[in-house]
């Protein structure tokens, strides 16, 4: 099987595709990216804190600027709120997911921002490896 890679993007990168990337990262033989068209200073303290929660440490993770190096190495995008904010690079897969944004919520709506980001990553997952076994050598 190959390495899949997978980049999640949001605008700022301090909220849901941190949390989509800590989920991603659990799964053997996937490659996270995480990036944003305009990144935010740091990560949102509630995110860090529902995260920690499910045993994901975010405490080191630093939002990041996208590149064209992450977009062109990437097998899917998962856009979350980017609207026209982030590129759209030929030739990859993308997924636009609408999530509400974490940034000025309270703990709790962000865990039910966290356990949807969870539930839609675990089945993006599964799907990309279950088609990736299918496809003939």
């Amino acid at each position: 099987m190959t390495e899949l890679t997978i980049l999640f993007l949001c605008v700022h990168n301090a909220g849901r595709s941190q949390m989509a990337a800590g989920f991603a990262r659990r799964h053997h033989g996937v490659t996270v990216l995480s990036a944003g068209s305009e990144p935010a200073a740091s990560l949102n303290p509630a995110v860090v804190d529902a995260m920690r929660e499910r045993g994901i440490d975010l405490v080191g993770e630093r939002p990041q600027r996208l590149t064209d190096e992450m977009a062109r190495t990437a097998d899917v995008v998962v856009m979350m709120g980017c609207g026209d904010a982030c590129p759209v690079y030929l030739g990859k897969r993308y997924v636009d997911w609408e999530l509400e944004d974490p940034a000025g919520r309270s703990l709790e709506e962000v865990r039910k921002i966290r356990d949807e980001i969870e539930r839609r990553v675990d089945a993006l997952i599964d799907e990309l490896q279950s088609a990736e076994r299918k496809e003939p050598r």
